[in-house]
């Protein structure tokens, strides 16, 4: 059998093509008056898969070493390339038996929604716990989630094993909040035990994090009814925010809505997080 090798000038034109087909509002990135076309610009990429614009850019020009996994797999989720794209990225980099991907993108119905959601906090997730997009008011308020590679991706694996995740959040949405994730968490795996994502998952959890074992073993079950958020803000301020899902037809992911109280304080809060972010430009 015949193995797979780099082939460079495939792989360069493979990148540039799926590069100027992402338009900047698919990532969260605003389109400014300076952009003279469409598409991504190389920059951009660089920054959204975590490395140089230089080392991206040789890449596209045919330079370079033959890149990792763990980079394809960060150009892949930079790039929004499907599960097929994402293997033939790897099968022209050279790598016969693409790992599995710890990422999706988001569905095309939920992201035609977000996008009208121009003054409210507004991201796509996973069940699994994977924020897949955010709008700029989201970032604004909950910090930017596609900042985070492997398992961190993953709300449980933050919240459980990461102190710094609950900060922004009161304590006495604590426990609450834990017990949600597990029941979600608990709901996916069981869908489909032998799904290689969940199980790995569950898996370092309960042999990490006393917490989630005790919780997971009460087998707790997700309630569509998320509480009223009590949220830290470290510029805002004390910031309670309402949470609100529409899930996707296939119930693998979900558009969580964050809104404040009409004409409140928080409201307020909101609109001067939103001015702040760019006069947030969607």
């Amino acid at each position: 059998m015949i193995q797979p090798t780099l082939n460079r000038a495939m792989l360069a034109d493979f990148l540039r093509s799926r590069r100027l087909q992402l338009q900047p509002e698919e990532v969260g990135l605003p389109r400014t008056r300076r952009r003279r076309s469409d598409g991504l610009r190389r920059e951009e990429v660089a920054e959204l898969a975590g490395i140089s614009t230089d080392y991206y850019s040789r890449m596209e020009q045919q330079r370079g070493p033959r890149p990792s996994e763990q980079l394809l797999n960060a150009l892949a989720e930079a790039l929004r390339l499907s599960a097929d794209e994402r293997d033939h990225l790897f099968r022209i980099a050279g790598y016969p038996n693409p790992p599995q991907h710890l990422y999706d993108r988001p569905a095309a119905n939920l992201l035609r929604v977000m996008r009208q959601l121009e003054h409210t906090p507004a991201q796509i997730c996973s069940h699994l716990g994977q924020t897949l997009v955010q709008n700029r008011l989201s970032i604004a308020v909950f910090g930017d989630h596609s900042l985070f590679r492997g398992f961190d991706r993953y709300w449980a694996h933050r919240w459980f094993l990461d102190p710094a995740e609950r900060e922004l959040y009161a304590a006495e949405d604590h426990a609450i909040i834990g017990r949600a994730i597990v029941a979600e968490v608990l709901a996916t795996h069981g869908a489909d035990p032998s799904a290689p994502e969940p199980g790995a998952l569950v898996n370092t959890l309960l042999g990490k994090s006393p917490e989630f074992c005790a919780i997971w073993a009460e087998h707790p079950v997700f309630e569509q009814d998320w509480p009223r958020l009590h949220l830290n803000h470290p510029e805002a301020g004390p910031l309670e925010l309402n949470s609100d899902f529409v899930v996707d037809a296939d119930r693998s992911q979900f558009l969580a809505v964050y809104t404040a109280d009409p004409d409140s304080e928080h409201e307020q809060k909101l609109r001067r997080l939103a001015k702040a972010s760019d006069d947030f430009v969607w």
